[in-house]
């Protein structure tokens, strides 16, 4: 379906942000996204901006130094984030990345919790 569909229907667009309520919630959102595709940085830039909208963006930029807008544009589709930027995202959410071996089962050697 398309937006106008949606619209036409009385959709609202799913945003996963609006399921997520607490910390318990942001670790599996990020360990599922990781699991799901952890070689691709946009992929987990775009999961961070979910996790951001769960809590507070504003609260983040304050966090980061980054303005609100900054912070949206460099974690957008296409934005490009460098891996400082995510870094810094993630330490503000209360999160590190760490590397695993591959094949790791995903909450034995593998911890995202904040």
């Amino acid at each position: 379906m398309n937006s106008k569909t949606d619209e036409k229907m009385g959709l609202a667009p799913y945003d996963s942000a609006d399921y997520l309520y607490d910390e318990q919630d942001f670790t599996a959102y990020l360990q599922a996204v990781m699991a799901e595709d952890s070689e691709d940085p946009a992929y987990l830039a775009r999961a961070l901006v979910v996790v951001a909208r769960a809590r507070s963006m504003s609260q983040l930029a304050r966090d980061t130094g980054l303005t609100r807008e900054g912070v949206r544009k460099a974690l957008a589709p296409g934005g490009n984030p460098s891996y400082a930027t995510v870094a810094k995202v993630a330490k503000a959410l209360g999160f590190r990345l760490t590397l695993a071996p591959v094949g790791e089962v995903l909450g034995k050697s593998q911890d995202i919790t904040p």
